[in-house]
């Protein structure tokens, strides 16, 4: 795979992260969504659309995300990312019931760009399927050469996910647009995913992004039925541990990209300067590992 050189990234003591965003084109053919059941969105999304929106709201660097359940689609967003200088990390895809899965990682890891892999655990009907004994040595491989592990889940999975933080303390896990609990029609937060955050949050090595909440919702969302959700996120893993994220283009169904970015700005208003920089930035460097 040819791709151009990495340029170098200047952080900036205030450095602004949008750490899950996606692109994808639609006419490689492996994308089971989107599909015309959200039309909004089902059209080919590449850098050229999102560097618009980076400017605007002052954003300086992405992780991009995968999107579909193929190897073939993280070598594309591999490529992608080395012709947009401000991606500063992807998140991929191997297939971890494979025999040789830990082959397919070190293809893929010999790209420095690869920093996460996401098995897209939502969409499995087994809620402990990641529990398999089969997998622990794909999860003890992330864990030792320092790939991250992204957690696509629903409340279900909150203790599956808290199992694996214990088998392997060392292996960075983020939850995804904060596990997506029943959101909408006025409805708080419940307690069972108050509790499995709270639980979920005391392992050290779990970080929770600030996203897709106003797509739970819909667009009729308002930010005071985001807010209780927001506030007990902050509450459970403190602003060390929380990372902003835009879900972008999927936030689009809900929201606009500099909608959501002004939201969290101002429901992080009341917090240190520091705080807000480790949310909108600083987290996500020191999470992902990414250097000057």
């Amino acid at each position: 795979m040819a791709r151009v050189a990495r340029r170098g990234f200047h952080w900036r003591h205030a450095v602004i992260i949008d750490a899950h965003q996606h692109f994808w084109t639609l006419s490689r053919g492996d994308y089971p969504w989107p599909n015309d059941s959200v039309a909004a969105i089902f059209r080919d999304f590449g850098p050229e659309d999102l560097a618009p929106l980076l400017a605007a709201t002052g954003v300086d660097n992405t992780i991009l995300v995968q999107a579909t359940d193929t190897v073939a689609e993280t070598t594309f967003l591999l490529d992608v990312a080395a012709n947009a200088e401000w991606v500063a990390g992807v998140v991929g895809w191997v297939d971890f019931s494979a025999a040789d899965a830990i082959d397919q990682i070190e293809v893929l890891r010999k790209d420095p760009t690869l920093k996460e892999l996401r098995p897209m655990l939502q969409n499995i009907a087994d809620t402990n399927w990641i529990l398999s004994a089969s997998f622990t040595p794909v999860l003890a491989h992330m864990e030792a050469v320092g790939l991250c592990f992204d957690a696509l889940i629903q409340p279900r999975h909150l203790v599956a996910i808290q199992e694996i933080a214990a088998r392997h303390p060392v292996l960075k896990i983020v939850v995804d647009h904060i596990a997506k609990p029943a959101m909408g029609g006025g409805q708080g937060p419940s307690q069972a995913w108050q509790n499995g955050m709270a639980a979920l949050a005391r392992s050290a090595n779990v970080h929770c992004k600030l996203s897709g909440v106003d797509t739970e919702i819909g667009a009729q969302w308002e930010p005071a039925d985001i807010a209780p959700f927001v506030d007990n996120v902050l509450d459970s893993f403190g602003a060390q541990k929380v990372i902003f994220c835009s879900d972008w283009p999927v936030g689009n169904l809900a929201s606009s990209y500099a909608t959501w970015h002004e939201t969290v700005q101002e429901r992080l208003s009341q917090m240190s300067a520091a705080d807000r920089a480790g949310i909108m930035g600083a987290n996500a460097i020191k999470f992902y590992g990414l250097k000057p």
